[in-house]
């Protein structure tokens, strides 16, 4: 019986194929992974998105197209597919949402799921909804609690008063890594510093091992290159400068103590504690009105190249060990706190910023190091290796050389040790908001600081009317008495709890392991569980989170593994990062109003057309821009597949004609490889070039083509457009759902080309000759033959009368 025969539409109903397919996919749980089926598992994630009550935007839809293709090819590969999706629901861009919209978060972030759950199911995408995860969710941020308290144990969690960046709008601290050009991550206001007590985790700690094992992954080079710069391994030395005139010293780490000989003087952070005990009471009132100056600057803007030098005198002298010279002592915000021990020893000869310091302040610029084969004698500070000048006994030698002997002479003394830092900070954790995961940590008179029994979590959120920050450096919680006021846990006398929220990053460090087993209530994670999924074999997401989540969540799996909670070292395996989509020359936005709301093309031309148009819009590791007619041509070629498959003629059984065979085996080696690269623009290119190259040769042939040259189609067309490959697959009489079978294979010796040879005629007479693919169809031979080079000159401005081809010969061009 014909298709025809059955009664198959003849149209192409997207709407009525899309939910019809989602609704037998619930129905069959086709999606749900299942532990130990046989085959080897694949674990594919997303990051897991924060719910905008805005919904998802065709931007969203890029990442979760790519990883459901991903997925659904890794399937026909015959793996066990697990795919869940959940949502970072706590935090500051919720919470930020909520306020702005005068609703409070728990319910705004409820309507927001509601959405996102409903536009990600029209995706289609092979989502396990049964591992659907919530980090706002009590069930879950009990277990981040517990973590915490597990990094607190391992003393890895603690709490120090310390200048913090500081955003004035959201009014809360903020993490380094959340701090982007001097501005919040966020919501884009000036950070500015504040002094708190805060908690914070030992990343430090890890700071060599993260940047070891960066080698071990397949991630984009671009993202390793930013983890290792953040991280900023420096080799050098740490050197005692004694003060001079009273007792004390001040400890500098340098790369550079090959150019000890050339310190003129010293330069403190204005935060630096040794700041107030040297300054000398004259200059006490500039210092302190410096101190309060630098204290308003981002850390961007302090280092910013741009910015003019500034600085004041202390007053005091230091003693250079390498020759006794007293050296003045300035304090300039260029110098951070942060980074070293917040003093330097300032260079000017062989060190730019020293250098304008210098310039601007008339100090002393000796040069100690001249370039190979130079002479004395600067213009501009010269920071490269070369001959020692004016160094003592260290004068003729190679600076490489002497910058080790330098530190091993005054290591004798007990003035130099070789040191290793990084710029790599500890991680801030604590949120000065409500919408978060309240700190287990109760304060007892008598007991001091106690962690809050694992019995007694979660810690839950109380519920409260008002919610908005309090921006005085307390978390709303504090106001609320009946939350703040507990028994002590050890002793039992009255004590408050820490009214502080956790950092929403610490939910998204170790959600990819609660989808092993998200229905636990007795532990985080099920270890049988975690050790047949984990690690994350692909993720998908933006390079934007580099240095937050992607850095963040490494930590976390080392702690656990060193807790001895999992037994891999590394989350993700794999990564790709998808381009953002940009409109109007600009990343979509609400803000920017340029936003495509994808619900109106998915009624208008179906999920499958969007999925399609999301890869075909240009390399997917690149930006791309939205063209608002592109899906139309999409659309087309789905409904050109739908009409050869339904109203085309199929004979059972091989392939006879060679050159269809040919092609299609090329078809799909390269939608294979291109696949595996993450070139899904050009699978779909390829996927329309074979409907066409099908659609035609179907035209020439009396019986059609082969169900088996069908079937192939629509395996590799099926994780693109998933509904219609489906649909498809079951009325040309499949029983079985279409992701169950393989992937199509290839065969080598089919995929070579065979070439043939075409001359070129011009009104008859021979012009070239051209040689072309024997597989190629009518057209394009035609159209290669016009663009002949040899022929060109030929057919000059005349317009072309006819253009005739004689197959596998030649083609003749007469023009008029």
């Amino acid at each position: 019986m014909t298709l025809q025969e059955r009664k198959i539409p003849v149209h192409y109903h997207h709407l009525q194929v899309e939910a019809k397919w989602r609704k037998i996919w619930e129905e069959l749980e086709s999606h749900r992974a299942r532990e130990n089926s046989g085959k080897p598992k694949h674990y594919c994630l997303d990051m897991f998105p924060y719910p905008s009550g805005d919904g998802l935007h065709v931007g969203h839809w890029r990442g979760y197209v790519l990883s459901d293709v991903w997925s659904r090819v890794m399937k026909m590969r015959g793996h066990e597919i697990l795919h869940p999706m959940g949502y970072d629901a706590f935090g500051l861009p919720a919470e930020n949402a909520a306020i702005k919209n005068g609703i409070h978060p728990e319910t705004y972030t409820r309507t927001a799921i509601e959405t996102f759950r409903r536009q990600l199911k029209e995706i289609g995408a092979m989502y396990d909804w049964d591992r659907e995860i919530n980090s706002s969710a009590p069930d879950y941020y009990k277990w981040t609690q517990w973590l915490f308290l597990q990094l607190h144990k391992k003393g890895l969690a603690f709490k120090k008063e310390a200048p913090i960046n500081w955003c004035p709008s959201c009014r809360t601290g903020l993490a380094d890594e959340e701090v982007v050009s001097g501005q919040c991550e966020r919501c884009g206001a000036t950070v500015t510093k504040k002094y708190l007590p805060q908690w914070f985790f030992k990343i430090t700690e890890y700071g060599e091992r993260l940047l070891e094992d960066l080698n071990e992954l397949d991630w984009p080079q671009k993202v390793k290159t930013m983890q290792a710069n953040w991280i900023g391994k420096s080799e050098g030395a740490e050197i005692v400068f004694s003060l001079c005139d009273r007792e004390g010293e001040i400890l500098v780490f340098t790369t550079r103590p090959d150019t000890l000989f050339g310190a003129t003087y010293m330069v403190l952070a204005p935060e630096h504690p040794l700041v107030a005990q040297v300054t000398s009471p004259a200059l006490a009132e500039s210092v302190q009105a410096y101190v309060e100056g630098a204290s308003r600057e981002s850390e961007v803007e302090r280092l910013s190249l741009e910015k003019e030098k500034t600085g004041v005198f202390t007053g005091a002298y230091a003693m250079n060990p390498v020759n006794h010279e007293r050296i003045p002592i300035w304090i300039s915000d260029y110098v951070l706190m942060g980074y070293g021990t917040g003093a330097i020893m300032a260079v000017p000869a062989h060190d730019s910023r020293d250098w304008e310091f210098a310039a601007k302040f008339a100090l002393p610029i000796p040069q100690v190091i001249v370039p190979p084969g130079g002479s004395p004698g600067l213009s501009a500070a010269y920071v490269g290796d070369g001959t020692m000048i004016n160094s003592g006994d260290f004068t003729g030698m190679g600076s490489r050389e002497a910058w080790g002997g330098i530190v091993d002479w005054l290591g004798g003394l007990g003035l130099a040790k070789k040191k290793v830092n990084y710029r790599l900070r500890d991680w801030l954790i604590s949120r000065q908001r409500y919408w978060g995961a309240p700190i287990p940590i109760i304060y007892c008179g008598d007991c001091g600081t106690v962690p809050v029994p694992d019995r007694d979590l979660p810690v839950l959120l109380p519920p409260v009317v008002r919610y908005q920050p309090t921006g005085t450096g307390e978390s709303p919680l504090a106001q609320i008495q009946e939350f703040v006021s507990t028994p002590c846990p050890c002793c039992g006398k009255p004590a408050r709890r820490d009214t502080d929220t956790l950092s929403q990053w610490i939910c998204s460090s170790w959600y990819y392991l609660r989808y092993a087993s998200p229905h636990d209530d007795l532990k985080p994670f099920d270890r049988k569980s975690v050790d047949y999924w984990l690690p994350v074999d692909q993720y998908v997401g933006g390079v934007e989170h580099a240095v937050l989540h992607l850095l963040y969540s490494r930590f976390f799996t080392k702690v656990m593994y060193d807790l001895g909670l999992i037994s891999f070292k590394e989350p993700f395996v794999r990564l790709f990062n998808q381009g953002m989509i940009y409109r109007n020359g600009a990343k979509m936005s609400k803000s920017k109003g340029n936003v495509v709301n994808p619900d109106d093309l998915v009624r208008k031309y179906g999920a499958d057309s969007l999925r399609a148009y999301e890869l075909f819009i240009g390399p997917p590791e690149q930006d791309s821009e939205w063209n608002d007619r592109g899906i139309e041509g999409v659309y087309r070629w789905l409904r050109k597949l739908w009409t050869l498959v339904v109203e085309g003629a199929f004979y059972e059984g091989a392939e006879r004609e060679k050159d269809i065979l040919s092609f299609t085996h090329r078809t799909i080696q390269k939608v294979s490889e291109d696949i595996e690269r993450f070139h899904l623009n050009t699978v779909v290119s390829t996927l329309m070039e074979f409907v066409n190259f099908l659609t035609s040769r179907a035209r020439e042939l009396p019986e059609g083509l082969s169900s088996e040259t069908r079937d192939i189609l629509l395996r590799l067309t099926a994780p693109i457009a998933p509904h219609l490959g489906e649909e498809l697959w079951q009325i040309t009489g499949h029983s079985a759902t279409i992701f169950e079978g393989p992937w199509p294979s290839w065969d080598s010796e089919l995929c070579r080309e065979e070439v043939v040879t075409i001359v070129v005629q011009v009104n008859g007479k021979l012009r070239d000759r051209i040689e072309v693919p024997a597989a190629w169809s009518e057209d394009r031979i035609r159209a290669k033959a016009l663009e002949a080079e040899k022929a060109k000159p030929f057919l000059g401005s005349n317009p072309i009368k006819h253009c005739i081809y004689v197959p596998g010969k030649l083609v003749n061009i007469v023009t008029g």
